[in-house]
């Protein structure tokens, strides 16, 4: 995953909740998602923009997914998403996918707006 461009994601009062955030804009990217992954480690995440649902079939580990809406504000938090499961939020346009329990730790729930800090451009 290492060729798609990556951003730094804060929330309402500037704090950083996603230091490596990759973005998975394209349909082949967003299609790969987190497969082949062993695991995400604290701080690191990937969001599926244009997305409303997601599913883990395939994956190996746990997951928290945060629907965002049009302005990137959380919509839903759907925390500790085992394999094999599926998510869906109406009104939402992207899920930016956790570690499980990362949602928690860095306050994000419905209600909570969020900013692009950085980007970097896709190698």
């Amino acid at each position: 995953m290492t060729e798609l461009p990556e951003v730094a994601l804060a929330n309402d009062d500037g704090t950083v909740v996603c230091e490596r955030c990759l973005l998975a804009e394209t349909p082949l990217a967003r299609l790969r998602g987190l497969l082949g992954r062993s695991g995400l480690s604290s701080g690191e995440g990937l969001l599926l923009r244009p997305a409303g649902s997601i599913h883990t079939a395939f994956m190996r580990f746990t997951i928290d997914a945060v629907f965002l809406d049009a302005a990137d504000r959380v919509v839903k938090v759907a925390s500790t998403l085992r394999p094999w499961r599926t998510a869906a939020c109406r009104g939402a346009r992207s899920v930016l996918e956790l570690p499980a329990g990362e949602a928690t730790r860095r306050g994000l729930r419905p209600g909570v707006a969020l900013t692009q800090v950085w980007r970097t451009a896709a190698p």
